[in-house]
């Protein structure tokens, strides 16, 4: 059968996607978009105190209200199940189960009801009375409850105090990253309809498994009880990760009203219902020699997590594999606070980690006088720093050099304020980026037809990073089929297992899988015509054959093989079908360390002095993501996350109220995010070669884009004003 690295016309293409013209034509289905008969609508009530229990909840008159059939709260809430572990950590706790409040905006009832008004109008009918506690807001104050690093994920290797000691320079800073909100552009949704003991769930998220398997924990059912549809989602970022709490309660309100029940998010509850970036301080101490070697690095993190949720990120982390530094230590701690659940925000961990790293790498090469890419070239990590191992593929040092040729980094003169355009300030920042290798099994099932098309489905989602479009192209490629001849569906967890669309691992995994399914698929052929008299391709084994052109013909002799079509019409077949499983590299097997995308940002900007006005003028990200499947999706994402990056340098924060837990600018009026002339041009340039320890050899691009712009804004504000910022986002304030 033929390989990737010997016959690729369609992958790497920039293919148009191909769900596009459903999208633009509206006939892309989200979860909201459905409807089932006699179906009704829920509306949430929240706490409007952040730390309490509530004394009393009136509900008379919302159930007296047109069309209510039923308001739900802890007191006629039926015991639940709390989810299962997942991949990535504890499900979060279960609804309405008590009458504590931990934390503002929390679900205290549920109306249920003929039409969305009606259940909107029923919600603001609850009285609630309260017995507020004093609320714990702040990561910094002392009374919160600390927790150690749950994950083992803290590292030491070396001497850290006699790396410090032999160390010329020594910076010691503190940086803090605040709350960020995920903000998809559509609002979470989910619609549950029961059939008897089972259920049907369309729902926003981005793992339609989990899903699966955490509602029938909750309720007690079997998992072949539970359907997931999310075939289309308006964007996650990563608050469709998790398995929230009105997900769980509009599938307890079907069942109590035993009518499918559809439930809307609203922009407010949004802040509070799905998950947001937590806040970190951290603290970072980094020596060097005067001849520019890294001799210690020391990163203590600390972030905000709810109550009782064991969400984690471990911001340092990244700093333990990033530098060729003999002595390093990282160590992450969480600070228990009433605040909404966190979780998984585009890049997370490294987002916050790497504009505290980045930022004191390039205090450090400024305190020696060595230019920021030199500095970073020469501590470049020419193995996995850890666990001593050369990488499975890095191109770190091939995006610095492109990267820094296509921005023009020579034209940087290193004088604090020498450039300017004008009145202006012209300021060139650069950072290192790395996001970690994340991939965990996947299965897929691939089908060809008696029309010669080819049906290949996974139970994965695509939350508009390309997926139905890059998985097209590569069963294309692997049978040998126009794209146009390939239909690829996801998003139905009664496909074959799919892990979450999140951690820029899907592409791998689910490629792997559908490259093993679409071998095992020309297998089936072979299996066929094994002692078929009529077939050239009689006793030949997968080795002996390539594909193209819809036929399987022998290697290096186009005219012995035959259409797939034909050895089915021959054996009076409709199909032949093939299952494909994915499993993560094994490191050690491999003897080598498997790596995560790398890149390197080079930024320019422009401050205007007088009135502390930060504008960015260019950017350049030069990538390592292994071998990129489409690279027309694949710019996309970088430029995505580009934007991304730019907003959490200069705009987001999601402000809570210091005296009410309340969080302030909860709404796109008042939650500040780039618009169109705030992003510049930008160019994307692709580096390195396929991953050496994957089937496909990619290395996921999702989150890549947004790492190192924080830092590397921050450092370009630096050599243009000489000051250091060291606290998100950059304001007017921090210019003036």
């Amino acid at each position: 059968m033929t390989t990737l690295e010997t016959r690729r016309p369609l992958v790497g293409e920039g293919v148009d996607r191909v769900d596009a013209p459903l999208k633009i034509t509206g006939e892309a289905h989200y979860p909201n978009d459905f409807s089932y008969p006699g179906m009704v609508h829920a509306a949430l009530v929240g706490s409007t105190v952040a730390a309490g229990r509530i004394r009393d909840i009136d509900t008379a008159d919302a159930l007296a209200a047109p069309g209510v059939l039923t308001v739900i709260t802890y007191m006629n809430a039926p015991p639940l199940e709390r989810g299962p572990m997942t991949l990535l950590g504890p499900s979060v706790p279960a609804p309405m189960q008590d009458d504590r409040i931990l934390h503002y905006g929390q679900h205290i009832a549920l109306v249920v009801a003929d039409s969305p008004e009606q259940a909107r109008h029923a919600a603001s009918l609850v009285r609630v009375a309260y017995e507020p506690a004093e609320a714990l807001l702040d990561t910094e104050d002392p009374r919160a409850q600390i927790v150690d690093n749950p994950w083992g994920m803290d590292t030491e290797r070396g001497d850290v105090a006699a790396g410090f000691a032999q160390a010329d320079v020594v910076i010691d800073e503190r940086y803090t990253t605040p709350d960020n909100t995920n903000n998809p552009l559509g609002l979470m949704s989910t619609i549950a309809a029961w059939h008897g003991d089972s259920v049907t769930i369309h729902d926003s998220t981005q793992w339609p498994h989990n899903v699966r398997t955490s509602i029938a924990r909750i309720f007690q059912i079997p998992e072949s009880g539970v359907r997931v549809l999310a075939p289309y989602v308006g964007g996650g970022f990563g608050a469709g990760l998790r398995v929230w709490s009105h997900t769980v309660l509009t599938v307890l309100a079907a069942r109590e009203v035993r009518h499918p029940v559809k439930l809307v998010l609203t922009r407010p509850q949004m802040f509070t219902s799905v998950g947001h970036r937590p806040d970190s301080v951290q603290q970072i101490k980094i020596g060097a020699t005067r001849a520019g070697d890294l001799v210690a690095i020391e990163h203590h993190g600390i972030s905000s997590v709810a109550m009782e949720d064991d969400d984690y990120e471990p911001v340092s982390f990244g700093s333990a594999v990033a530098y060729a530094c003999p002595n390093v230590l990282t160590r992450d701690r969480q600070a228990r606070l009433n605040i909404p659940c966190p979780g998984s925000m585009r890049a997370p961990a490294e987002a916050q980690g790497n504009f505290a790293l980045e930022s004191a790498i390039d205090e450090v090469a400024h305190a020696i006088g060595m230019d920021p890419l030199e500095f970073r070239l020469r501590n470049f990590t020419e193995e996995h720093p850890v666990l001593g191992l050369p990488w499975s593929s890095n191109a770190l040092r091939e995006c610095y050099t492109v990267g820094a040729e296509r921005f023009g980094w020579s034209r940087r003169t290193p004088e604090i304020g020498s450039m300017r355009d004008g009145r202006r300030l012209v300021g060139y920042g650069m950072a290192a980026v790395s996001y970690p290798f994340y991939q965990v099994p996947c299965q897929a099932r691939a089908s060809l037809r008696r029309d010669g098309s080819a049906y290949v489905r996974s139970a994965a989602t695509d939350i508009g990073t390309g997926t139905y479009t890059v998985m097209t192209q590569l069963a294309a490629e692997l049978l040998g089929l126009d794209t146009s001849m390939v239909r690829f569906d996801l998003g139905d967890s009664d496909m074959p297992y799919a892990p979450q669309a999140g951690g820029s691992g899907l592409t791998g995994a689910l490629g792997g899988a559908i490259h093993a399914a679409c071998a095992k698929l020309v297998q089936e052929f072979l299996d066929v015509v094994r002692d078929d008299e009529a077939s050239p391709l009689r006793g030949a084994g997968p080795d002996d054959v390539t594909v193209g052109q819809g036929r399987l013909h022998r290697l290096g002799a186009p005219d012995q093989g035959e259409a797939f079509v034909d050895i089915l019409a021959r054996h009076g077949l409709e199909e032949l079908s093939a299952d494909g499983r994915s499993t993560p590299p094994d490191a050690q097997q491999l003897g080598m360390a498997t790596a995560g995308a790398f890149g390197a940002k080079f930024v320019e900007i422009r401050i205007d002095p007088q009135l502390g006005l930060l504008r960015v003028a260019r950017v350049v990200c030069a990538v390592d993501g292994g071998r990129i499947l489409n690279e027309k999706t694949a710019t996309s994402q970088i430029v995505g996350g580009t934007v991304g990056g730019i907003s959490q340098a200069m705009f987001e924060e999601t402000a809570t109220d210091a005296g009410t837990g309340r969080i302030a600018n909860a709404t796109f009026g008042d939650y500040l995010m780039p618009v169109n002339a705030d992003i510049p041009d930008m160019e994307v340039v692709f580096c390195g070669e396929p991953d050496r320890a994957t089937k496909i050899g990619t290395k996921g691009v999702g989150e890549v884009g947004l790492v190192g712009m924080a830092a590397a804004i921050g450092n370009a504000v630096h050599h243009a004003t000489g000051r250091r910022l060291r606290s998100l986002p950059f304001t007017i304030d921090q210019l003036l």
